[in-house]
């Protein structure tokens, strides 16, 4: 289901075999609701967010539930406004000391945010 199929909906039947007649049921109202975001995860490649000087680091973020359309960005811990990307996934190419640190993905359905908890990243 999807938001737009809240409506009212009825059903209708041919009833008899000689000279038939349409029969209309009673309407009902469907509503569909969201499902707020939660469950927000992430996990980094290579696992744990340790990552060599040089290298490349993917973040990846994971919701468990919630209604879209979902949009996706990425923060440094501590909850700074400004995003550092958006979408369920986050690759720095070529790590450097300054790319140590927490970073969270938050989630957002339009009406609400949920965001996950930190992941400490350690470049060695």
């Amino acid at each position: 289901l999807q938001l737009h199929h809240s409506c009212c909906y009825h059903c209708k039947a041919k009833v008899g075999s000689k000279q038939p007649w349409w029969e209309e049921s009673v309407q009902v109202t469907v509503t569909v609701n969201r499902v707020p975001v939660s469950g927000v995860s992430l996990s980094a490649q290579p696992p744990g967010g340790q990552v060599a000087l040089g290298d490349r680091l993917v973040l990846s973020c994971a919701v468990a539930a919630g209604t879209g359309p979902l949009s996706f960005s990425w923060h440094p811990g501590g909850g700074s406004p400004a995003p550092l990307g958006t979408g369920p996934r986050l690759e720095l190419h070529h790590v450097g000391g300054n790319d140590s640190g927490h970073y969270q993905c938050w989630v957002s359905d339009g009406d609400s945010v949920a965001e996950s908890v930190p992941l400490n990243v350690a470049v060695l």
